[in-house]
């Protein structure tokens, strides 16, 4: 797969696993990208926080305790105090030791497994801009230095932070942005332009196939969030969206991912 430079060569895989692995692996962890790969799922989401020193790291919650075996503020932790951690171990013992990775390690996993990747922008409160800035930093120079012959797969930046997206625009304008929503605003084209966003994406939960229509008659790619059965999915594929976040890989069989 080839790192995609352009907005208008968005192209979503159908079925994405949710924070790596979905269910199916700790969140937010190489390991849960390598069994979404063996499952033959072809695209990930991650979420990406930034430390104490500024290093991009998956994280999605502001404190460490749910998921790792360390506590306090993600933003009040060094890279190197971050990594140390067990970010497996809670989810099953079979997966102790497991660290949390850095965005770097992530984009490389990514490029190595062939996975599209969805990198959501998670800035703990204060830190949107810098967020933005450093993620799109990190995504823009592994574009410029891989080769045609050897480049990861296709990335996609979003974010519930306008903010966020803005800077990555500035950044890093020829890689695609998609804004998070929890519902499909009535002001959704004014706010796509505010931050440079071609595609939304959004819950599941309470969207109409008029809401559908809306974006997809206009051209705007829409991913839906957190579809655990087949039968939402099956709704909304057939009303015009075009991917799903989902935690249960199980699901759908590799053809259909």
């Amino acid at each position: 797969m080839i790192l995609q430079t352009t907005l208008q060569a968005i192209a979503y895989p159908r079925i994405i696993a949710h924070r790596c692995g979905g269910a199916l692996a700790p969140e937010n962890t190489l390991a849960g990208m390598r069994i979404a790969a063996r499952m033959g799922c072809q695209g990930v989401e991650f979420d990406v926080a930034l430390t104490a020193d500024g290093v991009p790291i998956l994280m999605h919650d502001e404190t460490l305790e749910r998921t790792t075996n360390g506590t306090g503020f993600v933003a009040s932790k060094t890279m190197a105090e971050i990594t140390r951690l067990d970010a497996g171990g809670k989810y099953h013992h079979a997966f102790a030791v497991e660290p949390a990775p850095t965005f770097q390690a992530a984009l490389q996993t990514c490029g190595e497994l062939g996975l599209w990747a969805n990198v959501e922008i998670k800035p703990t409160p204060g830190t949107e801009a810098e967020t933005g800035r450093a993620v799109a930093t990190l995504v823009a120079a592994l574009a410029a230095a891989h080769s045609a012959n050897n480049q990861p797969g296709a990335i996609l930046l979003s974010s519930f932070s306008v903010l966020a997206l803005q800077q990555a625009l500035h950044v890093a304008p020829a890689i695609p942005r998609a804004l998070l929503t929890e519902t499909i605003p009535a002001d959704w084209r004014d706010q796509l332009t505010a931050c440079g966003a071609s595609a939304l994406h959004t819950a599941a939960a309470g969207i109409t196939t008029e809401h559908i229509a809306q974006l997809c008659h206009s051209s705007i790619p829409l991913a839906c969030y957190t579809v655990n059965d087949r039968a939402t999915a099956t709704r909304l594929f057939a009303a015009g969206i075009s991917a799903i976040f989902t935690d249960r890989l199980d699901l759908w069989m590799p053809e259909e991912m």
